[in-house]
């Protein structure tokens, strides 16, 4: 509808209380009363609640009748424990008149002393320059008849702002002082409010149908009262899932075109599994407890036997069975089934590989998991405690490692990332191994896509037979890059103002 044809708003177009807090308000004004009136004021004069008033003045708003003047405050207060220290006395207060009768030792202060105000005590005092510390604790002055702390305490209990905003911070992070915001409103008609006569209307028209005036046939005899078009609206999305999430599934759909099936192992896992089968050595500074997370109080029953044989002959440099030579020297260390039993959180998706390769040997296959797998990371942009990896195995005759390349490339183009580069790195259980890169806008190459081809000491004590390439995509990192975000952190937001910016690319 063109702007023009727009009617503007009349008194039959409001709501009974819309009226009504529009003619207190004018009311008000033509008394002589000097306007705005603040918003606890309205509702008594309105004779309506409070909420209800608040909603019909919003409403007034939007409609361009009334203007609202808003104000921002703060409004400080003694905590219980501020209280508290007000009258009975700081601790570094308390601590100072302990020390005017002459010199203590730090073990009779313990005693007379909680130890939190202990510490609190003696961190303010030594950063004031009151106290010294030798073979016991004593006064280096004269104590000060106020403490600056003192003083904003007071200040605030007897209804008074803070003089020094930086001290009163403090208090509230000591747990003394307590700042709340407030926003206070007035309301005055609009030149358009003030021109539109309520008085002289009669009833009230009806806004919303309801069952009960349809059911008495009572909507024939009403009014009902016209849509104001120029009303805004809140915008409304519709439901949709989390945008990492639908990007994840996204992910599985691309895998899933390419021939994959998906395979899910468990989240809490046998180091076995986890390293072992994948020709890790026990001693390797990845498996320490200091990189994964391990399980007290829980104990993993021992590995099936004819596996748990084949994978300790192979770190040991063993020949398996059926073989005149071990495949290669091993790790040169005895191995340790109890490490094997060990119970840890999943440090990779490709424990779930060595899973599947157990009950599957045979040729071809093609497996991924989309899944999460925890570590004991510093958390930063790039790095977390818990994200998702996306495994993937494939093996038949005739594959090689040109294979594994072209299929990370085809999978990222898939994605709508097209800046990507390997480069060789090395893998305890695959050769040749690459770490594919992907450029992300802001935080530059990122190593997003590692894989190769697993090694014999890897395939054989599992039975399988043929060439076998195996990635495990850090699919967090590559959703940095698809969905346009700079750390890590805000896969895992909750704030849906932000969420409702996202989108899947």
């Amino acid at each position: 509808m063109p702007e023009e044809d727009v009617p503007e708003p009349s008194a039959l177009s409001l709501s009974e209380i819309e009226r009504t807090v529009l003619a207190a308000l004018k009311a008000r004004e033509s008394s002589g009363a000097a306007p705005p009136l603040a918003e606890g004021e309205v509702a008594p004069l309105a004779q309506r609640p409070m909420d209800a008033v608040r909603g019909a003045l919003q409403r007034l708003k939007a409609k361009g009748l009334v203007v609202c003047d808003e104000r921002h405050r703060e409004e400080w207060k003694l905590t219980e424990r501020g209280e508290a220290s007000r009258s009975e006395g700081l601790p570094e207060r308390r601590l100072l008149n302990a020390l005017a009768v002459g010199p203590r030792r730090l073990s009779e202060l313990k005693e007379a002393f909680a130890q939190d105000d202990l510490n609190i005590a003696l961190g303010q005092l030594k950063r004031k320059g009151l106290v010294s510390l030798g073979e016991s604790l004593s006064l280096t002055g004269p104590p000060p008849s106020q403490l600056e702390e003192e003083v904003e305490l007071r200040e605030v209990s007897e209804g008074r702002a803070p003089k020094d905003r930086t001290r009163a911070d403090l208090l509230v992070r000591r747990g003394l002082l307590r700042v709340d915001p407030r926003t206070e409103r007035s309301w005055a008609p609009s030149p358009q409010g003030r021109e539109l006569s309520v008085e002289s209307v009669g009833p009230a028209a009806v806004g919303p149908l309801t069952s009960d005036l349809l059911l008495g046939q009572r909507w024939e005899q009403v009014e009902f009262r016209p849509y104001d078009v120029r009303a805004p609206v809140p915008y409304l999305g519709g439901a949709r899932g989390h945008p990492y999430l639908e990007w994840l599934r996204q992910v599985e759909e691309v895998l899933v075109g390419l021939g994959f099936e998906q395979y899910l192992g468990p989240l809490v896992e046998q180091e076995f599994y986890n390293n072992d089968l994948l020709f890790m050595p026990q001693a390797h500074p990845a498996r320490s407890l200091q990189d994964m997370l391990a399980l007290a109080g829980v104990e993993g029953a021992a590995p099936p036997g004819p596996l748990l044989r084949a994978v300790s002959a192979v770190h040991e440099g063993r020949s398996l069975p059926r073989m005149k030579a071990p495949l290669s020297p091993g790790w040169q260390t005895p191995y340790n089934v109890e490490i094997a039993k060990r119970v840890v959180l999943r440090s990779q998706t490709t424990a779930a590989t060595a899973r599947y390769l157990a009950s599957h040997p045979k040729a071809p296959f093609r497996m991924y998991s989309l899944d999460l797998v925890f570590r004991r990371d510093a958390v930063d942009a790039q790095h977390h405690l818990q994200f998702h990896q996306a495994e993937g195995v494939m093996g038949a005759r005739g594959l090689n490692f040109r294979h594994l390349l072209g299929l990370l490339e085809q999978f990222t183009h898939a994605l709508g990332i097209r800046e990507v580069r390997f480069q060789p790195t090395y893998f305890p259980f695959t050769e040749p191994s690459v770490q594919g890169m992907v450029r992300h806008p802001t935080l530059g190459w990122i190593e997003a896509l590692p894989g190769g081809m697993f090694r014999p000491e890897v395939l054989r004590p599992l039975g399988v037979k043929v060439p076998t390439a195996a990635w495990g995509i850090g699919i967090g990192r590559l959703a940095l890059v698809a969905l346009g975000v700079n750390d890590i952190r805000e896969l895992f937001l909750d704030d849906l103002p932000r969420l409702s910016e996202w989108r899947v690319r």
